[in-house]
């Protein structure tokens, strides 16, 4: 039995995971659940799974969670709050594995620290291997300590690299279905509305996700993600636009060949695999294979899409430059949902903060979160 604490449970990733929790009830169990501001959602799901702990965001809701808990005659559970309640689901020690799934860099410090704890960590959260990714990774050597990815593409990709070795990987191919707006002229995009940004073509998301998914910063954050996690350069690792979304990633090795991992568009696919590595246990996931009879791969646009040259100038550069791509990115996002920038301002607010960000490579967390508070000051002066 594998007792997993799931950080950002009341979102997609950690409800497809529960659900895996329910199909698979003699693997897997809850130690402990990280909920965010959702108290309604977080108080259905400690009835359901009678977690160890729970954290929320802020001590307020954090009461409001245990007076309704207490109400409902439920005493064994804890509630705590903030990042240190997160850490101290992440860190738990009845926990075996966890999951990380909070949006942003929120999750950071929990992460790192379920890794110093020694805890196998399921990573759903690109950002933070983004900003911290060097210090993760080298913290997971260290404590010889896996990080598998959760994220669809970067799955894909460490399952293709199970049949080769490092030093016979020529090219990662990351594949994107290109976002609602591939085919829209570019004279149009100065009119792009923030509902029309949000109608994704194939994945259903979390709203940054969709908007990062629609300028491709998405694919170019995956594209950090990529370097860090199987230790490859900028210049290993390639975007292709591949909008049926069957094939999720390639690797190409040294002696020509392709390997593709190819299955239905379903997150719990990959979550399982992570949470089973290295076992394959049968699920009812299957794919129709009549789906492979027509499969188009074209190259992404820079001038349609800047963030993506954004983000491979800002991989190149690593360090602060990440973790500025991020947090600018963040800032804009919200800026163009809220009307206060056009779609167009998503890239341009992104660039500048860049050209502002020094060269520098954080050697803590906390040199890292300061980084990603400097770059989101930038942005958000920049936006006005």
């Amino acid at each position: 039995m594998k007792r997993l604490a799931i950080l950002g449970s009341t979102g997609s990733i950690g409800q497809s995971t529960l659900s895996i929790v329910e199909q698979f009830p003699e693997r897997y169990s809850v130690a402990s659940l990280a909920a965010g501001r959702n108290v309604e959602e977080a108080f259905a799901q400690v009835l359901r799974w009678r977690p160890k702990v729970v954290s929320l965001a802020d001590e307020e809701l954090a009461g409001q969670l245990a007076a309704r808990l207490k109400q409902a005659g439920v005493t064994d559970v804890e509630v705590v709050y903030g990042t240190e309640g997160t850490v101290a689901c992440s860190t738990l020690p009845e926990a075996d594995f966890v999951v990380s799934a909070i949006v942003g860099v929120s999750g950071l410090e929990a992460t790192h620290a379920a890794i110093l704890a020694g805890k196998p960590v399921g990573l759903a959260n690109k950002e933070c291997m983004v900003a911290a990714g060097e210090i993760l990774t080298a913290a997971a050597r260290e404590w010889n300590v896996p990080i598998l990815p959760i994220d669809s593409e970067h799955n894909a990709v460490h399952q293709c690299l199970r049949v080769g070795t490092h030093d016979e990987i020529k090219t990662i191919w990351l594949t994107a279905s290109g976002g609602p707006f591939r085919t829209t002229p570019l004279e149009q995009f100065a009119s792009i509305t923030p509902e029309q940004a949000l109608k994704h073509p194939t994945w259903v998301m979390g709203r940054r996700i969709t908007i990062d998914s629609a300028t491709m910063l998405n694919k170019g954050l995956e594209v950090i993600e990529a370097c860090r996690l199987f230790d490859v350069s900028p210049s290993q690792v390639r975007v292709t636009i591949h909008p049926q979304s069957t094939v999720h990633s390639l690797v190409e090795y040294v002696d020509g060949s392709i390997l593709a991992q190819i299955s239905v568009t379903d997150m719990r696919l990959p979550i399982l695999y992570a949470l089973a590595y290295p076992e394959r246990p049968a699920s009812s996931l299957t794919f129709d294979l009549a789906a492979l009879k027509h499969l188009d791969f074209e190259q992404p646009d820079f001038a349609r899409f800047p963030c993506l040259r954004l983000a491979f100038e800002a991989a190149e550069k690593g360090g602060a430059h990440c973790i500025a791509l991020n947090a600018a990115d963040e800032i804009a996002v919200e800026a163009f949902l809220d009307r206060r920038i056009p779609f167009s301002g998503i890239a341009d607010t992104i660039e500048k903060v860049l050209a502002a960000t020094p060269e520098s490579h954080p050697g803590t967390i906390a040199e890292v979160l300061a980084a990603d508070r400097e770059a989101r000051a930038t942005a958000a002066a920049l936006i006005g």
